[in-house]
């Protein structure tokens, strides 16, 4: 502990001035982010850097100009197209270039799109001979100057003034506002009242080549030459710069720099990166290909707004994260994953997966890597300094350290730690592969005593603690509480915890806070009672943890600060002077992910040294350096396009007040950009388009959105970003309007309003005329109904007189049938009559006469003639015969037009049979036999040409 303090003290007195001086720091290195030409999409060589008053950053390239804006790479290139030496934007925000022969400036048009203006046209012929590559752009009082090797151009009010080289200039120099040139023999010049005045005693440069000049104090300037080396001028002589910057440069040769905050110069190299050096040449920090760099040869560098470095690499460009209170020992420096670390005998040591390594702690950390303690290849879980002896744990075993070795191997077995015992002075306790062994110092000399026995588990990933009465030990998911015996040889009582709460189950984490031994779960802190045998909660513990997330290791350091780590993402609770707590999250937001997960390794030194152990090295943090760089982001559309055209993009110098977009292009795209550039890959976004989304979307480190088939209205586009330290940006928002489609515009509803009102007036008139029409339709219609009715009455009775016509004729036909049956029966009667008569006739005729008297003779002839007068005068069958023809006409008629050959004694035949006479009564009428008659039919059958299933009778009816 004596060597300790010694040494911070000589940190403090020699090394921590230099930390406090600025953010620069000189143990570690800052974070570094390597951007290729396959992700700019330009040429190899970047010559130039500037930043935007937006915080976009450009580069010189040989392709072109190069925007970056934290998301989007975008190029344009010169008229000619070629490479862009120089480079300068003025607070308006024209960026001005210059090229080969080539000069303007680029400028937003009302798109927002970098448009190039050339300012050729405004040289004189004379003048736009030989203007030759410009390489250096100034903003010079009210004027813009570029310079090329042959000539100076002065551009005010769209006018160029021209100044020639007195030989031949090199480069030029802007120094608290003095304008400098360097020519080739008389030295450095001064611009002066549109002259060059030459300064005294610079003609010693002429053989020299000054990349960079940088003022320093009592009113002098550091020069820095491309291969001699570093001068300062006092404005009378030149003199060598004798500091390890000089001899940096003499090795490496310089390609000029920059400065930071005027306090820290940047020298960029040909052959090994860029230093830092302060005023007096010390140098504090060195990035080359080693350390981080894709390039050795640094053309040019920049220091942003946020005073981090910009590097413009003869193969690339690189960021370097000076602002920020966090550098980095990684492979660079020969380490691996760190499990823990501690400072012993002015070394600073760390236990790796590799082994444990060591680096000086009382000089400088420059270029020379950490060297790995001799006898500790293989896993090494932990370092610790107890009793003044170095113990290391590993899977080698127990090991003692003295003078970078390993010393004495204590016992083979794998360790993971070690603790002193409080109730046994002396003695230590260790955890290893398989329990617990128990080791002495005596006289600063430690050994091996015993494995304790009773417990022979593995303890990987195991936490232990011990108070005065217990070992407490946590293997997931239980706690162990163990006694041991007097002797240490063995443990008395064993308990096997699964909860230490009812309302709060499992078990979290085991620490020990101002030596106390507590048990989390899930942020609640507890401790246990020997009295009462049993886990009380300490609530003053537990409120310090109140709306933090649910912790799983925690770390008291020796300034009583509580590290604490969560989903992989650290953090920390400062103990103030008052004894209260101050919480800090979002600076180690850089680190989540990269945490040894349940090997948390926190190493404090004191506030301006703080370790922590990575999966990729060693972090070294410094809490004095002021959080200032935690600055709220940026947020900007980067584009606003539609489905036919790009609206906006981000170079827009003013925002526009009113986008009209057609509904045919109602398909539209955003895309974001926030210009923050340390841990750029944990920027986030957040969006809301209104009225068509209620609520924010969430993070996302996605940064386009497209919306399709929006309808038309008024829309919000609202963005904001969260930068990796969960700063939230100001929302920025773009206006715009969908316009509707012909159909639905305004015009378009007030033609439809005017063609409805047209409409209803020409409808309503031809309602009112259709409804006229309709009446006078509708009283022909009803005189036609009228007509047709009464049409169709007389009609139905003319038919009603017909039916009655037919039924009389019907009812006549069936009495003319009656009759014509009571006549045919009555002139049977009278055939049979006369038939009876003429018997009687020929009965008188047969009676002798003679025989009777005269008056008997006389009244018998009178009577035989009155009976022969009586046959002969009667003519019924004559008219039977007439009758029959005349009722029967129709059906003779179309039985003869049927029938041609058939004969009017079978016409009468068929009217007998039709008249459904019976055979007898045929053959009387007929006055022939019943045979005959028979006869007769057969033959109407054949002449009919009927079969012998076919009714005769009802054929005949059916003529």
């Amino acid at each position: 502990m004596k060597f300790i303090n010694h040494y911070i003290s000589i940190f403090i007195l020699f090394i921590l001035p230099f930390a406090l001086f600025s953010q620069v720091k000189n143990i570690g290195l800052p974070a570094i982010k390597n951007y290729k030409r396959s992700e700019y999409k330009g040429g190899t060589q970047n010559w130039n850097i500037d930043q935007d008053k937006n915080g976009n950053i450009y580069f010189a390239n040989n392709s072109g100009l190069i925007q970056f804006d934290g998301s989007i790479w975008n190029k344009y290139a010169l008229p000619n197209n070629t490479a862009i030496r120089s480079l300068k934007i003025d607070p308006s925000g024209k960026i001005y270039v210059g090229g080969n022969n080539e000069f303007g400036f680029f400028k937003s048009d009302q798109k927002g799109k970098l448009k190039y203006y050339s300012l050729t046209h405004l040289i004189s012929k004379n003048d736009s001979k030989n203007i030759n590559l410009i390489w250096r752009i100034h903003l010079y009082k009210d004027e813009v100057v570029f310079q090329s090797f042959t000539k100076v151009f002065f551009y005010k009010n769209n006018k160029l003034k021209v100044i020639n080289a007195p030989k031949k200039f090199q480069f030029s120099f802007l120094i608290n506002n003095h304008l400098y040139f360097q020519d080739k023999e008389l030295g450095i010049l001064e611009y002066r009242n549109h002259k060059l005045i030459a300064l005294k005693g610079t003609t010693d440069l002429n053989d020299k080549e000054i990349w960079a000049m940088f003022p320093l104090p009592n009113n002098k300037i550091l020069l820095a030459t491309l291969e001699k080396g570093l001068f300062v001028y006092d404005y009378n002589s030149v003199k060598s710069w004798e500091t390890e910057a000089n001899a940096f440069v003499k090795k490496n040769t310089s390609l000029g720099g920059s400065i930071i905050k005027n306090k820290f110069i940047v020298l960029n190299s040909v052959l090994s990166g860029v230093i830092i050096c302060d005023l007096n040449g010390k140098i504090i920090q060195h990035l080359n290909r080693q350390k981080g760099l894709q390039n050795n040869t640094v053309l040019t560098s920049y220091v942003d707004n946020k005073n981090n470095l910009w590097l413009g690499l003869d193969n690339g460009i690189t960021f370097v994260n000076q602002n920020s209170p966090f550098t980095f020992f990684d492979y660079s420096y020969n380490i691996g994953t760190v499990y823990a670390s501690v400072i012993f005998n002015k070394n600073l040591y760390v236990a790796t997966n590799q082994g444990l390594f060591y680096h000086s702690w009382s000089t400088p950390f420059k270029d020379e890597p950490f060297n790995r303690v001799e006898g500790t290849i293989a896993q090494a879980w932990n370092i610790q300094v107890i009793n003044n002896i170095l113990l290391c744990a590993s899977n080698s075993g127990a090991l003692v350290i003295d003078q970078n070795r390993v010393s004495k191997t204590l016992d083979k077995r794998g360790y993971f730690g070690f603790k002193t015992i409080p109730s046994h002075p002396g003695y230590i306790i260790g955890e290893s592969y398989d329990g617990f062994s128990i080791f002495k110092n005596t006289n600063n000399e430690i050994n091996y005593v015993n494995q304790i026995g009773g417990f022979y588990e593995t303890t990987n990933t195991f936490e232990m603690e011990l108070d005065n009465n217990f070992l407490w030990l946590k293997k997931d998911p239980y706690l162990y509480q163990m006694k041991l015996s007097e002797d240490l040889k063995r443990f008395d009582y064993i308990k096997k915890h699964s909860n230490v709460s009812n309302s709060n189950k499992g078990i979290g984490s085991l620490q020990s806070i101002h030596n106390k031994v507590y048990f989390q779960s899930k942020n609640h802190f507890y401790r246990y009672s020997n009295e009462q045998e049993g886990f009380f909660e300490d609530k003053k513990i537990t409120a310090l943890f109140h709306g933090i997330p649910t912790i799983n290791t925690l770390i008291e350091d020796r300034d009583h600060n509580l590290w604490y780590s969560y989903k992989e993402s650290l953090g920390v609770l400062v103990k103030t002077a008052n004894g209260k707590y101050q919480r800090k999250e979002a600076l180690f937001s850089n680190l989540t992910g990269n945490l040894v997960n349940n090997y948390l390794s926190i190493n404090t030194i004191d506030p301006g040294n703080i370790f922590i152990g990575l999966t990729d090295g060693l972090a070294h943090y410094d809490s004095k350096i002021s959080n200032k760089f935690i600055t709220k982001p940026k947020v900007f559309f980067e584009s606003f396009s539609s489905s036919t055209d790009t609206i906006i993009t981000g170079n827009l110098e003013k925002p526009i007040t009113e986008l009209r977009i057609p509904y045919n292009s109602n398909h539209v795209k955003f895309t974001f950009s926030s210009p923050t550039y340390e841990n750029q890959e944990n920027i986030t976004y957040s969006y809301k388009l209104e009225p068509f989304e209620d609520n924010w979307r969430s993070w996302s480190t996605v940064s386009v959105k497209e919306y399709t088939n929006l309808r038309e209205g008024n829309y919000k586009m609202q963005i904001k970003a969260k930068n990796s330290y969960g700063i939230e940006s100001d929302v920025s928002q773009i206006d715009f309007r969908i316009a509707p489609p012909w159909y639905r515009h305004f015009l378009a509803y007030l033609t439809y309003f005017f063609l409805i009102l047209a409409g209803v007036y020409i409808i309503s008139n031809r309602i009112k005329l259709k409804i006229r029409r309709n009446k006078y339709y509708e009283t022909i219609e009803q005189r036609r109904l009228y007509l047709e009715k009464e049409s169709k009455i007389r009609h139905d009775q003319h038919e009603l007189e017909k039916e009655i016509e037919r039924l009389k004729s019907d009812k006549l036909q069936i009495k003319i049938l009656a009759k014509d049956k009571e006549l045919v029966s009555n002139s049977l009667q009278v055939v049979k009559k006369n038939k009876v008569l003429n018997g009687i006739i020929q009965k008188i005729k047969d009676i002798d006469t003679n025989t009777l008297d005269d008056s008997t003779k006389f009244e018998f002839n009178k009577l035989h003639k009155s009976i022969v007068k009586e046959v002969n005068t009667d003519k019924s069958w004559k008219d039977l015969e007439k009758h029959i023809k005349n009722v029967h006409f129709e059906f003779l008629k179309r039985l003869k037009e049927k029938y041609p050959t058939i004969s009017p004694r079978e016409l009468d035949l068929s009217t007998y049979l039709l008249m459904n006479m019976s055979t007898k009564e045929i053959a009387e009428i007929m006055n022939i036999s019943t045979g005959g008659v028979e006869l007769a039919r057969y033959r109407l059958r054949k002449k009919l040409e009927l079969n012998k299933k076919e009714n005769l009778i009802g054929f005949l009816m059916s003529v």
